[in-house]
């Protein structure tokens, strides 16, 4: 049940920072939410270059086989993640010389170690197994973030105000972890000089992943402003910001839960036909999931975009949020499942390459359209879909390396749940509530099985 929990608290995350994503949307001007969306990104992308080691190492590393171990890499990874934070600061130096101002860059420093601190404090608890706890904090967190956000917004309406949101939200969230974790992750920085060098090694390389896949997102919407600019690219940055959410949210809880069994399991047993059998479920739940979403955010997405996407808006947001769908489900397996074999032999080329191979095929497809295609935000998603596309392909060579045993049914009746969704809204455009009718059926009368399926392969 405990996992089943985490699992419930990614989903409330999800749908809170979805329903935020729309107030905020609908506050503020759509250079000022363009605006906001550049700095959501920047403060991940910096969250993730000083601090994707640290978490990486720690999903591999921590809490090791014993009691002591435990100790000592809690304390290597506190005093590491010390470091990192005053890197961090220090490279708001090098953001004014591209004249981002000293104060929203001081701002987005100390947001990007909160959240970075957060999510390491997170992963600590998860691979402890802390799952009561972890559900707790990461239901918290996301209703303390939406509030202070949604407050700033509303208050001002301006980028200014909702900085000061997030802001202050992470510093709340953050302080109330560290209290009721004390007695679990108690505060005990320590060094040892070996475990660094292995966390550098595996954590620095497995972030440079990391990286690569933040830069794709950042790079589309870098493309999306310059081709059609800032007002008309504030449609499809709205789509990118949604629909790559409720996929990610997917798949991330599906990590939380069941990837720490499965590394411990790949460690201890080593390739037997268990484990083969186990991974094979593993990329089953990863993939059918997620087609399972996509197939009911197809078919919802018509009426969605009618209902909550601010009317200046809801034209280019249908035009491109289809296939920006389609990319964010194909990078969210790309990096996940077809890179799972490569964490688990510990071959870090393999991990960097794939995700720099994706980062430059979505972002080369999507900078090609605009150049052939210009003023055309339907031609760039697609241009990164064809993208995306050619980069998972070539990415199923991994999943070789690695032997696996593959329960195809449930995965194939989720693809034919989204094929078929897919399908009625192309069909059926121009009667939205018939569209939106039929593409439900066909995602419920073939989803519900595999579903129910690979909800009882988490249970178990």
């Amino acid at each position: 049940m405990a996992k089943i929990a985490a699992l419930g608290s990614y989903l409330y995350q999800s749908v809170l920072a979805f329903g935020l994503l729309i107030a905020v949307s609908n506050l503020l001007t759509a250079p000022d939410y363009v605006a906001y969306s550049l700095f959501v990104s920047i403060v991940q992308f910096a969250d993730i270059a000083c601090f994707q080691w640290l978490r990486s190492a720690c999903t591999r590393f921590y809490p090791g086989p014993d009691g002591k171990s435990e100790r000592a890499e809690r304390g290597v990874i506190i005093a590491e993640f010390i470091v990192s934070a005053v890197l961090s600061l220090l490279g708001v130096v090098a953001a004014t010389l591209f004249n981002v101002p000293l104060w929203l860059g001081l701002i987005g420093a100390v947001v990007a170690i909160l959240q970075g601190g957060g999510e390491l404090h997170l992963t600590m608890l998860r691979f402890r197994q802390e799952f009561r706890l972890f559900s707790w904090l990461q239901g918290a967190r996301a209703t303390i973030l939406a509030a202070t956000t949604l407050a700033g917004a509303a208050s001002g309406g301006d980028l200014n105000h909702v900085v000061a949101g997030v802001l202050v939200g992470n510093l709340i969230y953050c302080s109330l972890a560290c209290f009721l974790a004390r007695r679990i992750l108690p505060w005990s920085p320590g060094w040892d000089s070996t475990l660094v060098r292995h966390h550098l090694v595996y954590g620095g390389i497995s972030a440079g992943a990391s990286v690569a896949g933040v830069l794709a997102p950042l790079g589309l919407k870098s493309i999306f402003v310059s081709a059609l600019g800032p007002a008309a690219a504030a449609g499809p940055l709205l789509a990118l910001d949604l629909l790559q959410r409720p996929i990610g949210m997917i798949i991330t809880s599906l990590q939380a839960v069941r990837y720490p069994e499965l590394v411990a399991r790949f460690d201890r047993e080593g390739d037997t036909g268990a484990i083969q059998v186990e991974l094979g479920r593993y990329y089953a739940l990863l993939t059918g999931f997620s087609l399972i979403g996509a197939a009911g955010m197809t078919a919802l997405l018509g009426g969605a975009a009618w209902a909550i996407v601010p009317s200046a808006l809801q034209h280019s947001f249908l035009q491109t949020a289809p296939l920006i769908m389609l990319v964010a489900l194909l990078r969210a397996l790309i990096h996940t499942l077809l890179s799972t074999p490569a964490h688990l032999q510990r071959r870090l080329p393999a991990i960097v390459g794939l995700a720099v191979f994706d980062c430059v095929l979505t972002c080369a497809g999507a900078l090609l359209a605009a150049t052939l295609i210009p003023d055309d935000g339907g031609a760039i998603a697609a241009g990164a879909a064809g993208g995306a596309a050619a980069a998972a392909a070539g990415g199923t060579i991994l999943l070789r390396r690695q032997p696996f045993v593959m329960p195809w049914r449930p995965v194939a009746m989720s693809a034919a749940a989204l094929a078929l969704s897919w399908l009625s809204v192309s069909w059926l455009a121009g009667n939205l509530l018939l569209s939106t009718v039929v593409a439900l059926a066909f995602a419920l009368a073939l989803g519900t099985a595999p579903f129910l399926t690979l909800i009882r392969w988490i249970a178990r």
